[in-house]
């Protein structure tokens, strides 16, 4: 199985940010079932996530990151598209689209991002603020592997699961990336008080999908859709941190659960979170994959990656 590459020194990732949120609250599309790709339909919305893209690109062109670059599949999964009407196989076609999309947007990019790599978003079977204590790893990894089998058709350079909230979940999609031959990196989201919502913190959350996927473990874990006010307490000290390599933080501090029904875009303050990230980066000096969640996209990850580039340096 190909691995994604180890950290280097001065090598930093910066990945897309809140693609839902923007798109809904600044260009006023509708995402039934919170599903981007099919929206590769509509001329208006492509022009619009062109744009988007664009602006995430040059920002890491700007301030010599790597592009990390995925979206709009992660409802790309059965049961999701079933409630859209979609079949399998109509699924594995917008699969196939949305990685060839990014493709496209980033061609012109190739000769001012020294490399740009290319992943596949995986999301919960259920909600993702849910607790679906009921899944099994087995029924997990089956499930996640019919998404995972097409992106490894589609050549994506990492499996990215996010907003996971789940252990056993967890552990089936590091089983279903590891059969696939892909590189996985897995985000947990995490309440106030440092804790996943089905409880376990995260230290007790990375160090049981390890140890349960044995061989399979992701390549690296993550923090997605919280703010760094909520997820920084769970950043206790110990080994278990070196496993920690991606950050994806909300844009504002408010409930997250709302983020996405509140009716309009929750931007926060840019530079401010631009700071926090800078001071997690001076703590977790082998952080290097940074990014956006909900209420993030260029103004954002503009401030993160101007405050990061000189501690990298």
């Amino acid at each position: 199985m190909a691995g994604f590459p180890e950290p280097q020194p001065g090598v930093l990732y910066l990945t897309e940010g809140g693609q839902e949120t923007e798109l809904m609250y600044k260009h006023g599309h509708k995402l039934p079932e919170f599903a981007m790709y099919p929206l590769l339909d509509d001329q208006r919305a492509v022009a619009d996530l062109t744009a988007m893209y664009t602006r995430y690109l040059e920002v890491a062109a700007a301030h010599g990151f790597v592009a990390l670059m995925g979206g709009l599949d992660y409802r790309a999964s059965p049961d999701w598209a079933a409630k859209l009407g979609i079949s399998r196989d109509g699924l594995a076609e917008f699969q196939l689209r949305s990685i060839e999309f990014l493709r496209d947007v980033a061609r012109p990019f190739e000769r001012q991002i020294s490399k740009i790599l290319f992943v596949g978003i995986v999301g919960p079977r259920g909600d993702a603020y849910g607790q679906n204590r009921t899944i099994t790893v087995d029924e997990a990894e089956e499930y996640h592997g019919v998404q995972i089998a097409t992106l490894r058709k589609a050549g994506v350079d990492l499996v990215g699961a996010m907003t996971f909230n789940n252990i056993a979940e967890g552990v089936g999609v590091a089983r279903a990336a590891a059969r696939a031959g892909l590189p996985l990196s897995l985000s947990f989201m995490v309440d106030r008080a440092g804790r996943l919502l089905t409880g376990p913190s995260l230290e007790d959350a990375i160090g049981a999908v390890d140890e349960q996927a044995g061989d399979a473990r992701p390549d690296f874990y993550g923090i997605n859709c919280s703010h760094p006010l909520e997820f920084e307490p769970a950043l206790t000290a110990g080994p278990w941190l070196q496993r920690l390599r991606c950050l994806r933080p909300n844009a504002s501090p408010a409930e997250k659960q709302a983020l996405c029904q509140i009716g309009h875009l929750e931007a926060g303050d840019p530079e401010s979170l631009g700071a926090h990230m800078a001071a997690l980066a001076r703590r977790l000096t082998h952080v290097d994959v940074w990014g956006g969640c909900c209420g993030t996209w260029d103004d954002h990850l503009g401030a993160i990656a101007q405050q990061l580039r000189p501690l990298k340096a």
